[in-house]
């Protein structure tokens, strides 16, 4: 899913584990939220989110399973490296969707 530049993926997290088949929901303290740890649940996934600081009731988490987050982090860091990505230069969805593509198929092969 591609949202505008200036809104935060966080809004699209429900969405994406919709309908998904997964056995765990990985993601970093942004996405502590009680609706999405509830779905992702009752979806039978396992949350691995850090509970943030404020919350009373701390939720364990697997802390190997949370470092395998560092593979997609690093990936969103080489995509950064092109210009017309972290830029946002492209007006429209489908370039800016295209040339992500791009990017990922030339990170693929190199």
């Amino acid at each position: 899913m591609l949202t505008g530049g200036e809104k935060s993926e966080y809004t699209q997290a429900l969405d994406l584990i919709k309908n998904q088949k997964s056995h765990f929901l990985i993601a970093d303290k942004g996405y502590d939220a009680q609706y999405l740890v509830e779905n992702a649940e009752q979806a039978g996934m396992t949350v691995v989110i850090p509970t943030r600081k404020n919350k009373k009731n701390q939720r364990k988490v697997d802390k190997y399973l949370y470092k395998q987050r560092n593979l997609i982090e690093r990936f969103y860091n080489k995509i950064k490296h092109f210009r017309r990505i972290a830029t946002r230069y492209d007006k429209l969805a489908s370039s800016f969707m295209a040339f992500l593509h791009f990017a990922g198929i030339y990170l693929w092969i190199k």
